[in-house]
């Protein structure tokens, strides 16, 4: 892969698209994701946070990153009483 030109969410298809000066391209599903990592709404809605403002921080989260301290680090859990 050669240097990254663009990165966007693709509504149509719920992936996070992630192109290269070489043509290639990454597609990263984000139902999938969601679903392997998010244990509860707050940890979706932070996931969901990323992919629609911050698609590339998302995707070096997921690609590079540890989800699950992230999530754990970053969301407040507080269940109603």
């Amino acid at each position: 892969m050669k240097r990254l030109i663009s990165s966007e969410y693709n509504f149509d298809n719920c992936c996070v698209e992630l192109k290269f000066t070489d043509g290639s391209m990454i597609a990263i599903d984000t139902i999938a994701v969601e679903n392997e990592v998010a244990r509860n709404m707050y940890e979706r809605s932070e996931l969901d946070y990323l992919i629609y403002n911050a698609p590339l921080e998302y995707a070096e989260l997921i690609l590079n990153g540890d989800p699950e301290t992230y999530l754990k680090t970053v969301t407040e859990y507080k269940p109603l009483d």
